[in-house]
C-alpha cells in the first residue's frame, strides 16, 4: 500500500538518513509518484545541488554536496525479455524519479523500452544513452551483460560483457581538463565474459555496489583532515576519497563480474550471483577501451587495450624471474628518479646503480626550448647508457629518440585526441601512466602500457597533486589489480631507505 511505503521512507528517514539510495523495480504508477515525492522532498531538505562531482581544489573538498546519491535499476524487462510492469508505471518512473536521479542503470533490454526502439549497434547504446540523459538523469550505464551482433561489424563479441557510461557531470579537474575515464567523454568497460546461467540478481546487485560505492568515497572524504582521540588522521586513502560516478561503476563492474565467474547452482534451476569481496583481482578488473568494436584477436587492433601485439613496449619488473617472458624485454630500473634539469641529470646518470631517469619540465611553456631541453638530456642519457624517460612533451620526446614517455591522466587524453598514441608506438616508445583513482587504472589498463605508477604514495610537497596520499594498503591493492606482468611504480614522498623498503614490500616494483 502506497501509505505503508510511506510511513517506511519517512522512518528511515528520520532513523538513518541515507547517504546513498538505491531504486530496484516499481510495479505501479502510484508507487512511482511516491518514491518520486519522497526524493523531491530530499531534495528540498539537502539542497537542489546540481552534481556530486568535486570541481573544488584539494582543500575544499570538505563541502562535500551532503544529498544523497539515488541510482536508480529500472527493473521493466526480465532476463528472458519480458515485460514487467506497464506503460505507465514507465511513465510515471521517467517524470517523478528520473529528475533526482544520479544514475540509473538499464540493460539493453530495459535501455530499448525506455527509448521505444532496438539497440543494434555499439552506435545505437551510445546515441541511446545521450537520449536517456535528455530524459532527465545525470548519468547513465547501459549494462552489456547481453550481447548483439554488431552490424557494422563482422564480429559478435560473446567474448566480453561491454557496458557504456555516460554522464552529464563535468571532469574532476577543477580547469575542466578530461580524462579518458570522464563519463562526458563516453567510457566503454570491459571485461570478459564468462558463460553462467547462475546470474539471478545481477542487476539488483550491481546497481547496490554502484550506490554502496558513492557512499564510501562521500564518507571517506569526510574523513580527510579529521584527527582521532590519539591525534593522528583518520582520514581514507587516495583511492577512497576519489571513488566519484565512474569510479563505481569500475569497482561494480569487477565484483558482478567476479560474481558471475563464480556463479554455483543452488537448488534446481539458474542460481544467484556470488557475493564476493571488495574488488581485487586483475582478471575481473574492467578496463576502459577507446572502441568496443576491436578484437583483442583482430589484425587491425592497435594496442588500445588488452592483448595487442602491436602495444607499447613490454618492461620486466627488477625482481622478475627471466622465465617469466619468452622475450628479452627491458628490465625497469629499481629507482626512477624524477629531475626537472640537466645540473641534476648529469649527477644522476654517472651513477652506475641509475638505470632509468625521468625529466620533469616545470615553468617552460616555448614549445623551442622544451625541444632543446629534451634532445640535450636525451645526448646525456645516451652517452652514459641511461633510458630517457620524458614527462607530457611526447612530441619532444619522439623527435629526440628518448626510451619512453610519462603521461597524467589528462595528458593522456589529450595524447589520445591528437593520435600520439599511434605515433610514440610507430617511433617505437615505451609508455608510463600515472594513476591515483580506480577508473584511472581501469583507463591505463585499457592502454597496456609498459608501466603503471600510483601516486602520491606519501604526502609531499614536491608537487601539487589533488588526491590525498594512498598510503601502502593502496599499493598492495594496486599490485594485485595490475597482475606482475605489468611493472607497478610508486611515487610521492618516499625520501628516505625506510619508506622504500615499505613501498617494495607492498608490491611496488620501482
Amino acid at each position: 500500500p502506497i501509505e505503508f511505503l510511506k510511513l517506511q521512507l519517512d522512518t528511515l528517514v528520520e532513523d538513518m538518513p541515507p547517504r546513498a539510495i538505491k531504486i530496484g523495480m516499481l510495479g505501479s504508477k502510484e508507487l512511482a509518484m511516491q518514491v518520486g515525492q519522497f526524493l523531491k522532498d530530499l531534495r528540498n531538505k539537502y539542497g537542489n545541488s546540481s552534481s556530486h562531482s568535486s570541481n573544488d581544489s584539494h582543500n575544499d573538498r570538505d563541502v562535500d554536496d551532503e544529498r544523497p546519491f539515488v541510482v536508480l535499476d529500472p527493473v521493466m524487462i526480465s532476463t528472458s525479455g519480458h515485460k514487467l510492469i506497464q506503460d505507465d508505471a514507465k511513465a510515471a518512473i521517467v517524470e517523478h524519479i528520473f529528475p533526482f536521479v544520479d544514475i540509473v542503470t538499464p540493460n539493453k533490454f530495459e535501455a530499448e523500452e525506455l527509448l521505444g526502439r532496438s539497440l543494434n549497434s555499439f552506435q545505437d547504446i551510445e546515441m541511446g544513452a545521450k537520449e536517456i540523459l535528455d530524459m532527465g538523469v545525470k548519468s547513465v550505464l547501459i549494462k552489456g551483460g547481453h550481447s548483439f551482433a554488431d552490424k557494422d561489424n563482422h564480429q559478435n563479441h560473446n567474448k566480453y560483457a561491454q557496458d557504456y557510461f555516460l554522464s552529464k557531470e563535468p571532469p574532476l579537474d577543477k580547469d575542466g581538463k578530461e580524462r579518458l575515464c570522464d563519463g562526458c567523454r563516453g567510457v566503454w568497460l570491459r571485461t570478459n565474459r564468462y558463460d553462467s546461467i547462475h546470474t539471478h540478481g545481477t542487476g539488483c546487485t550491481l546497481s547496490s555496489v554502484i550506490a554502496s560505492a558513492l557512499a564510501i568515497g562521500h564518507q571517506q572524504r569526510s574523513f580527510v583532515g579529521r584527527s582521532g582521540g590519539d591525534g593522528d588522521d583518520v582520514g581514507g586513502t587516495g583511492a577512497a576519497t576519489s571513488i566519484y560516478m565512474t569510479d563505481a561503476c569500475v569497482l561494480a563492474k569487477a565484483y558482478i563480474t567476479a560474481g558471475v565467474a563464480r556463479g554455483v547452482p543452488i537448488g534446481q534451476g539458474p542460481g544467484p550471483v556470488v557475493h564476493t569481496a571488495f574488488p581485487s583481482q586483475k582478471e575481473y578488473f574492467p578496463s576502459i577501451v577507446l572502441d568496443p568494436q576491436l578484437d583483442d584477436d583482430d589484425d587491425d587492433y592497435d594496442g588500445y587495450d588488452d592483448g595487442s601485439e602491436e602495444g607499447f613496449l613490454k618492461m620486466k619488473r627488477a625482481t622478475a624471474s627471466t622465465e617469466c617472458s619468452e622475450k628479452h624485454e627491458p628490465v625497469l630500473g629499481k629507482l626512477l628518479p624524477i629531475v626537472d634539469n640537466v645540473d641534476w641529470l648529469e649527477r644522476l646518470v654517472k651513477l652506475e646503480e641509475i638505470t632509468d631517469i625521468q625529466l620533469r619540465i616545470k615553468g617552460e611553456t616555448d614549445q623551442g626550448k622544451i625541444f632543446d631541453l629534451v634532445q640535450q638530456c636525451q645526448n646525456l642519457c645516451e652517452s652514459h647508457g641511461v633510458r630517457l624517460w620524458i614527462n607530457d612533451y611526447w612530441r619532444a620526446a619522439i623527435n629526440a629518440k628518448c626510451f619512453g614517455v610519462h603521461l597524467g591522466q589528462e595528458d593522456l587524453a589529450r595524447c589520445v585526441d591528437e593520435g600520439g598514441l599511434e605515433e610514440m608506438k610507430s617511433n617505437g616508445l615505451a609508455l608510463g601512466i600515472s594513476t591515483h583513482s580506480y577508473a584511472e587504472l581501469s583507463a591505463a589498463l585499457g592502454i597496456k602500457p609498459s608501466y603503471i605508477s600510483l601516486g602520491p604514495v606519501f604526502g609531499t610537497k614536491s608537487k601539487n597533486v589533488a588526491f590525498d596520499p594512498q598510503g601502502l594498503e593502496t599499493v598492495s591493492k594496486w599490485r594485485d589489480l595490475i597482475g606482475f606482468d605489468t611493472p607497478l611504480v610508486a611515487i610521492g614522498g618516499i625520501n628516505d631507505v625506510e619508506r622504500t623498503k615499505q613501498v617494495k614490500c607492498s608490491g611496488a616494483a620501482c
